[in-house]
């Protein structure tokens, strides 16, 4: 599997911005993909992820209400909305596959897209 992530720039606080992540490869209904950002000097951390089957979403606290992930089976792309955006969501932002529906938030992620950076400015 190979990923593809887009749409990163630069907003103003408040704005949106929407990512898309295309996945080649075979992408089964067992799967999750998921968002995760690092911030610099930060850890990566989990933003969201999707099952692909069910459509199942997972988010992190501090985007609840904010961001949406979503998918398009038919496209193998997997997107994330980010509304209200804030100066703390600056992060390069990765999209990733993982085999396993058990731990979609802290579980292991098998395939790795290149970030794309997202930057909010106050």
């Amino acid at each position: 599997v190979q990923l593809q992530a887009s749409g990163g720039g630069l907003v103003q606080a408040g704005d949106s911005l929407r990512l898309s992540c295309a996945a080649s490869g075979w992408i089964f209904s067992s799967y999750v993909m998921g968002w995760f950002r690092q911030a610099p000097g930060k850890e990566r951390d989990f933003v969201a992820a999707i099952s692909w089957g069910r459509g199942s979403t997972y988010y992190v606290d501090s985007v609840k209400g904010r961001f949406t992930i979503s998918r398009d089976n038919a496209k193998n792309t997997v997107y994330l909305q980010m509304n209200s955006l804030k100066p703390e969501d600056t992060a390069v932002y990765y999209c990733a596959v993982s085999r396993s529906l058990e731990r979609p938030r802290n579980g292991r992620y098998e395939y790795w897209g290149q970030g794309t950076q997202v930057t909010v400015s106050s």
